[in-house]
């Protein structure tokens, strides 16, 4: 039996000049990097092997990173389908030369698809809801899969109409 909490996982990187865009602060692809990083590691030892991003919800950045900043990244399994998974990541910074308060810089859900070695889609394991907050967060990855079905379908839809599918 697997849970949520189980499947938590942190990296932490300290973010430094080469990760700098021209206005100083961290390049917001370097942020999606190492949360697509963290978000991995939790779907592949969720999927107790390979699994593949399929998609990225909702990346939201609230903060400035800066160089000297410690990225804190961590991830967790939401919610689990048959072959796939929703990870929610939370990034946050502190200094590296100096005991800080944690600052939330971004928020990103993503999700992965288990693959076999051919490619194709394998099955997971059960995810175990049980706290109240797991129940939570596996309630909200359902709304968010069934608004990326309903707008996967909707833009079919309107392709079809044109005739452009």
């Amino acid at each position: 039996m697997t849970t949520p909490t189980d499947t938590r996982i942190t990296l932490s990187h300290v973010m430094k000049s080469g990760d700098a865009n021209l206005l100083g602060t961290v390049h917001g692809g370097n942020i999606m990097k190492m949360v697509d990083d963290t978000a991995g590691v939790a779907a592949n030892r969720f999927a107790e092997g390979p699994a593949v991003t399929a998609a990225m919800d909702e990346m939201a950045f609230l903060n400035p990173v800066r160089v000297g900043d410690v990225l804190h990244v961590s991830a967790q399994i939401n919610w689990a389908g048959s072959t796939s998974m929703e990870v929610g990541v939370r990034a946050e910074v502190d200094r590296w030369d100096a005991v800080t308060e944690r600052r939330h810089v971004a928020s990103a859900y993503l999700v992965f698809v288990a693959v076999d070695g051919e490619g194709g889609t394998r099955q997971v394991p059960h995810l175990d809801v049980e706290t109240p907050e797991e129940r939570r967060r596996f309630r909200e990855a359902e709304i968010r899969r069934a608004n990326r079905l309903a707008r996967r379908e909707a833009i079919d839809s309107s392709r079809r109409e044109e005739g452009t599918a």
